[in-house]
């Protein structure tokens, strides 16, 4: 597993972060404070409060240089 520190502060952003780690078989989780929701889910996403920083919990035993490719607009 892998964490990175990213950030969707828009709902543009959003949609497209969903839609960029949809295309992978991994399971992503957000981290916010104590809630922990599927990264997949636009709904738990904007239960979350986007002005901070985000914890995204990569379930991945391989190479993930695709996935951080794809995470590249969203990383801190």
């Amino acid at each position: 597993m892998k964490t990175v520190q990213i950030s969707l502060n828009s709902i543009d952003k959003v949609k497209s972060f969903v839609n960029d780690i949809t295309k992978f078989d991994y399971d992503f989780d957000l981290v916010s404070g104590r809630y922990v929701i599927d990264a997949k889910s636009i709904m738990g996403i904007f239960s979350l409060d986007l002005s901070k920083p985000i914890d995204l919990n990569i379930h991945a035993e391989e190479s993930i240089d695709d996935v951080m490719a794809a995470l590249k607009p969203y990383l801190l």
